[in-house]
């Protein structure tokens, strides 16, 4: 028995506590050595999986050089290549699966499928723009496409004569009319979806996916019989303009209906915890922490709606020449002019027509860039000028706070 009141027995016990928690270091000898643990790399390619890669590539190709050629009476460039596919992501996990488990085989041939199908992708895109840059390479280099219209120039002029300054305009002026009108109603709804709750959000959520699936051509003739036939108003870059805004609204809703979802609602709870009220939570906070997000939705409203040209065709018309005004007059867009000079059998014509294309995959291009610009980086990263303006405010607002004090004490005395 241990005797508390014997201070010889305490130390003893302290002493035997102490001792059966003291670190032992292991031994480390020739007796004592254990393997390491297998770390696998993450990062870059081992060399193995290349090999595999390489292996099973040019296995695959011969197997279905073989069945094509010799064994079985196969044709056609389209199944070789599925063939030849199928062939290697086969033979690629049977590579793998003879160094790694399974999880691992799964890992590399889902990494594999998706890499090709990504790289598919990209292949197919740039094989897009390449042609449309070759076809209309020849009167991609003349000054006169960027500055002259079609109102002097024929079918068969050659391609010093006439450009498509007109539709450079036409399309600015159509998708920049359409989003002062979508824009703002857009992001409202968007805010009206997340910040209540109740029949009139649903409803108006279930008018928004509908619309979503809305063909062009409908918008084209919903505009061309109320706009033109019942209210009486003439064909104008404003018809098109309201055209193409529904085809875009419903994409700028449901966009930036998803990117103020994920503000974090802690933020809402932290603005409503300081006493602000709910319209103010939405412009202080939810909006400016959605604001690249809701950039990127604006975006893909303008990427649908620079590309149709049935509504275009139906409330606006085709026109040669240049016309600055959006309220009357037929005026023409870029997608519909490529559309028209295409059709033409003339190669001139043609090649202006993919030139057209070309000058409105440059346009979107710069169109998004200078949304990007506008739209300013993520929450939480700031540039070096906004980083210099908060420590500013920073250091007024501590003197600020310095001189309250001295101000309180002056007003008691």
């Amino acid at each position: 028995m241990l005797d508390l009141s014997d201070p010889s027995d305490l130390s003893s016990a302290f002493d035997g506590v102490l001792s059966s928690s003291t670190t032992v270091v292991p031994l480390v000898g020739p007796d004592h050595l254990t393997s390491a643990p297998v770390v696998r790399s993450v990062r870059g390619m081992p060399r193995d999986d290349l090999l595999n890669l390489a292996g099973a590539l040019v296995s695959a190709t011969c197997l279905s050089l073989l069945l094509f050629g010799r064994l079985t009476p196969l044709a056609g460039p389209l199944g070789f290549v599925v063939v030849t596919y199928a062939l290697f992501l086969a033979l690629y996990s049977f590579l793998v699966s003879l160094t790694e488990d399974r999880p691992a085989v799964v890992d590399k041939v889902m990494a594999a499928a998706l890499t090709s199908a990504a790289v598919l992708a990209g292949g197919a895109l740039l094989s897009v723009i390449a042609f449309t840059l070759w076809r209309g390479r020849a009167a991609l280099t003349k000054p006169n496409l960027y500055v002259h219209d079609m109102s002097t120039a024929g079918p068969a002029d050659p391609l010093t004569i006439g450009g498509i300054a007109h539709a450079i305009v036409g399309t600015l002026l159509v998708i920049s009319v359409a989003m002062l009108l979508t824009v703002p109603l857009g992001l409202s709804c968007a805010v009206f979806l997340n910040e209540t709750r109740g029949r009139a959000a649903r409803l108006v959520r279930t008018v928004v996916d509908a619309m979503t699936a809305l063909p062009s051509i409908l918008a084209g003739l919903f505009i061309f019989a109320t706009w033109i036939l019942i209210l009486g108003f003439e064909r104008s870059s404003l018809a098109a303009s309201l055209a193409v805004g529904i085809m875009m609204l419903p994409i700028i809703i449901r966009s930036a209906d998803v990117v103020l979802r994920l503000v974090p609602s802690n933020l809402r709870e932290a603005s409503a915890a300081m006493g602000a009220p709910q319209w103010r939570t939405v412009w202080h906070v939810v909006l400016p922490t959605a604001r690249s997000g809701l950039v990127t939705s604006v975006i893909l409203g303008v990427a649908r709606g620079v590309g149709e040209t049935a509504p275009v065709l139906l409330t606006s018309g085709f026109t040669a020449s240049m016309n600055v005004n959006p309220l009357k007059n037929p005026m023409v867009s870029l997608p519909l002019a490529t559309f028209e000079f295409v059709r033409s059998p003339q190669p001139a014509m043609v090649a202006r027509g993919f030139a057209t294309a070309a000058v409105l995959m440059m346009l979107v291009l710069a169109l998004f860039t200078l949304a990007r610009l506008l739209g300013g980086r993520p929450v939480g990263h700031i540039s070096a000028r906004q980083a210099r303006r908060v420590a500013a405010c920073s250091v007024r607002d501590a003197a600020r706070f310095d001189l309250i004090p001295a101000e309180e004490n002056d007003a008691r005395r």
